[in-house]
């Protein structure tokens, strides 16, 4: 029998004490992208990035808004390198036409093409990486050399010969073929790396448990939890599509020189740079801030989905 005689003292429970363990239930659960979204919108420098990319975007879509004076049919050689004057901020081409306009309309063109390559390069690096992460086995060895090839050769210069090739084919969808269909590799790495991570997690197991098909376990829980990378290789991937446009215009091979675009703005203009440099820097001031845009934008999306970068700060 146990001794119940002993004496047992607890200490007495003061007025005032507080619950630390308590729950708020009326908050929402945290979770990766709403951590993120709290984190980066209290950087300024996102909303720079995020308003200048807007207004590139709405030069692309709708270039009217912003000057209405036609780029090309209003061209008159009495006005050759001549400088700013009303109506005409910027001055004018060796051709006589408005600086200002075809910078303006030209954002439809680079824009146009590096969102295509984005596009088609982001596409096919997620079907490989995905397919190459979640299966694994001989499938994985197959397309990571696949990968490693297209990874080994430079984009731009790829670019080159396929341009150069069917130079009597030389619109957007032709050189954002050529630029994204050569610069997918890189994207493919990083959601091969993401996948890998993600199909060890428990609910893909569970998925798998309860019958559902392994593509079916990869497209509906697997991929939705690996995009986080992909959206951040987007972005920068984008800028760098733009610089593309612009490097193989600039040589000779991208787009014709009858299409506005500032990789032909800065061509054109380099051989009257002497005389009127304005014609070629306004061109390139446009391009440098995009891509930088592009870049600051992608490098904070990277840095506020990842908590080790947050917790460093």
């Amino acid at each position: 029998m146990p001794d119940t005689s002993a004496t047992h003292y607890v200490a007495p429970i003061k007025d005032g004490t507080i619950a630390v363990d308590a729950v708020k239930v009326a908050e929402k659960p945290s979770n990766l992208w709403r951590d993120a979204w709290a984190d980066i919108r209290r950087r300024p420098m996102f909303w720079i990035s995020v308003i200048i990319v807007l207004i590139i975007l709405l030069m692309a879509v709708w270039p009217t808004l912003f000057t209405q004076t036609p780029p090309n049919s209003n061209c008159q050689l009495s006005s050759s390198n001549g400088g700013p004057s009303a109506g005409h901020p910027l001055g004018f081409t060796f051709q006589g036409c408005d600086i200002f306009a075809r910078t303006v309309w030209g954002a439809r063109t680079s824009v146009s093409v590096g969102l295509l390559a984005t596009a088609i390069g982001s596409t096919i690096g997620l079907i490989m990486g995905s397919l190459a992460g979640f299966y694994g086995g001989w499938l994985d060895g197959v397309l990571s050399r696949i990968g490693d090839i297209f990874f080994s050769i430079p984009y731009i210069l790829a670019a080159v010969v396929v341009m150069s090739v069917f130079s009597q084919f030389r619109n957007v969808f032709t050189l954002a073929l050529a630029i994204g269909g050569f610069a997918w590799a890189s994207t493919a790495r990083v959601v091969r790396a993401e996948v890998l991570r993600v199909r060890q997690a428990d609910f893909v197991m569970a998925s798998r448990a309860l019958g559902k098909s392994r593509f079916g376990t990869m497209i509906g829980h697997v991929i939705p939890n690996a995009i986080a990378p992909l959206l951040v290789v987007t972005t920068l991937s984008l800028a760098g599509a733009i610089v593309a446009e612009a490097t193989l215009s600039f040589l000779g091979v991208g787009l014709g020189s009858d299409t506005m675009s500032w990789g032909n703005d800065i061509s054109q203009a380099q051989g009257s740079l002497r005389v009127a440099p304005m014609a070629l820097i306004y061109p390139s001031i446009a391009l440098t801030v995009t891509v930088l845009a592009f870049i600051m934008l992608g490098e904070l999306v990277r840095d506020a989905l990842d908590p080790r970068a947050r917790a460093r700060r």
